[in-house]
C-alpha cells in the first residue's frame, strides 16, 4: 500500500461522525462517543513509537517517580510505561466509560516491573497537581484498519490534536505546571496531513508545539519513528521535550 492509499484523517467516515458529536467543544461529549460505541478505541497494545523512544536508549528517561498519560483511553500505554520504566503511572481521561474499561484491563495487563498504575476520570485542564510529574506522554492518535474499504476510527487517545487550537497555549501552560524541571514531555505529532479547518482531530506540525512550548521546554529529540502503524507512515514525528 502506498502513501497515496492512506486517506486524510479528517475525511475518514467515522471521524466525521465523531466530529458531529463533539462539535460543541464540551469535553464531556467524548463520553457520549464512548457510550455510543462509535469507535472500538482498541489497538490492543501500546503504541510502537512510544516503545521505540523508551527502548532505544537515546534519552535517559527517569526510572523512578511519576508519569501522567492524559487522554489515556483503555490504558495500554499506561501499562507499558509502568512496566518499562518501573514508575507509578496515572492514566487520566474525561470519559468515565474509558476509565472503566482501563480498570477492567488491569488484571489482564498488570506489569512485570515495580511501577503501579491508577486511573481517574477528570478533565486534564482541571487536574490539580499534588506533586509534579517526571514524565508526561501526550499522543493524540487515530489508527485505522487498512484491510477494509472504509477505514474505521479505532483509536483517539487524545490529546493535543483533539483540543481546539485556541486552547493549545492553555495546554502548554498546564504541561509546564505539571512537569518537574528536567522532566520530560513525549509527544507524537500526528496527523501531519495537509492543512484543513476540519477537526478534531486537527492537522498538526511540530511548529504548532514549538509555538506554545517555547520558553518552558527545550526540544531534545525530533525524528520520524522507524516503526509506525501502517496508517501513520509518513504522517507522524516523535518529539521529546525537556522541562527547563
Amino acid at each position: 500500500m502506498s502513501l497515496t492509499d492512506i486517506p486524510f484523517v479528517s475525511t475518514m467516515p467515522d471521524i466525521v461522525k465523531v466530529r458531529e458529536i463533539v462539535k460543541s467543544g464540551n469535553p464531556l461529549d467524548w463520553e457520549t462517543v464512548w457510550q455510543a460505541k462509535l469507535t472500538p478505541w482498541d489497538a490492543g497494545e501500546s503504541q510502537p513509537p512510544l516503545r521505540e523512544v523508551i527502548e532505544s536508549g537515546g534519552i535517559h528517561f527517569p526510572r523512578q517517580g511519576r508519569v501522567l498519560v492524559p487522554g489515556c483511553g483503555p490504558g495500554y500505554d499506561v501499562f507499558y510505561l509502568a512496566s518499562a520504566l518501573n514508575m507509578d503511572v496515572l492514566g487520566l481521561d474525561v470519559s468515565e466509560t474509558a476509565i472503566t474499561k482501563a480498570k477492567s484491563l488491569m488484571s489482564s495487563f498488570g506489569n512485570s516491573g515495580t511501577g503501579k498504575v491508577s486511573f481517574i476520570s477528570e478533565d486534564f485542564f482541571h487536574h490539580k497537581r499534588e506533586e509534579q510529574f517526571d514524565l508526561i506522554y501526550d499522543y493524540g492518535h487515530v489508527s485505522f484498519a487498512m484491510s477494509i474499504p472504509e477505514p474505521s476510527f479505532h483509536d483517539l487517545i487524545s490529546f493535543f490534536i483533539v483540543i481546539p487550537p485556541t486552547r493549545r497555549t492553555e495546554w502548554a501552560q498546564q504541561m509546564a505546571s505539571l512537569i518537574k524541571p528536567q522532566g520530560y514531555l513525549i509527544t507524537l505529532v500526528f496527523p501531519i496531513d495537509p492543512p484543513t479547518d476540519l477537526g478534531p482531530p486537527f492537522f498538526v506540525r511540530v511548529e504548532h508545539y514549538e509555538e506554545v512550548l517555547d520558553g518552558s521546554f527545550k526540544k531534545v529529540l525530533d525524528k520520524v519513528p522507524t516503526t509506525s502503524l501502517p496508517s501513520h507512515v509518513g504522517k507522524e514525528r516523535i518529539v521529546v521535550w525537556e522541562r527547563i
